[in-house]
């Protein structure tokens, strides 16, 4: 075969794909152009509406601040918008140029998209329910002073999160049998620790907390009353602890001594004395 005559081959079979490419070439810059005004036109409906208000919330979550990071609820949907138009045109301009195996993947990541987007979502309601659990429990054991209650509301905060971020990541079809497994082993060792050690460390706390349970009743704020060789007036008395006035001094005394020691209880001043 002649060099001449490849080379009008050549030349014919780019002429016949020339049109193709020259209407895939207008598609895309047709398809872009309607693309960035979509985009900025919904932007702008989105901030009228003040929807980043929802993304306002999350980044006044800890974990936003700590991880660094900040959600404009109004830019991420218009560019997801415009993303998902110009797969579209991209398909379209694949299947103008006759390449099906392109067009099919592009296809398959638009048909995706919806897995995708509901794992988000739950992504982001897991933050918001992690932290809102974190919160009551933060709440319950300051009230209940309880030791170490920012580690362990911090601890639920994790857990609850990992939970729900497994459970996106099997929402988009990540395969998280490995993760889950493992993450069951560690979960389950860090919780057997913690409880022993938390145990060991906060008998006292919750001996004084039994205590004032069933002692509420017999030891009143203003009582006269005697305790392990400690007399005085009461003046204060919480889940942990009373306070007892005496002459010049403030002696506070735990509560489960009202269960361990004898407690002299007195009418008035005189008998005190």
């Amino acid at each position: 075969m002649s060099i001449l005559k490849i080379v009008q081959e050549v030349l014919m079979k780019f002429a016949s794909a020339l049109p193709n490419v020259i209407g895939a070439i207008v598609i895309l810059v047709i398809g872009w152009l309607i693309a960035k005004i979509i985009s900025k036109a919904l932007q702008k409906v989105f901030e009228t509406i003040k929807i980043d208000r929802f993304g306002d919330k999350l980044n006044e979550t800890e974990f936003a601040t700590k991880a660094n990071f900040k959600v404009k609820v109004s830019t991420f949907l218009s560019k997801l918008i415009y993303y998902v138009f110009m797969l579209v045109v991209v398909m379209m301009a694949t299947d103008v140029l006759g390449m099906p195996v392109v067009s099919s993947m592009v296809s398959d990541l638009i048909s995706y998209l919806p897995r995708l987007l509901s794992a988000i979502v739950l992504f982001v309601l897991g933050i918001y329910l992690a932290e809102f659990i974190k919160n009551i429990v933060l709440a319950a054991c300051t009230a209940l002073a309880i030791p170490s209650a920012k580690i362990i509301a911090t601890f639920v905060f994790y857990l609850i999160f990992l939970t729900l971020t497994i459970s996106a990541m099997a929402q988009a079809s990540i395969d998280t049998a490995l993760i889950t497994s493992n993450l069951t082993v560690i979960l389950g060792g860090v919780i057997l620790a913690f409880s022993i050690g938390y145990g060991f460390a906060s008998r006292d706390t919750m001996a004084n907390f039994i205590a004032s349970f069933y002692s509420k009743n017999k030891v009143k704020v203003g009582d006269l009353v005697s305790i392990d060789g400690s007399s005085g007036k009461v003046i204060a008395m919480d889940s942990i602890s009373l306070t007892l006035q005496a002459e010049g001094k403030i002696i506070i005394i735990p509560l489960k001594k009202l269960t361990s020691e004898k407690v002299e209880i007195y009418s008035n001043e005189r008998q005190l004395k």
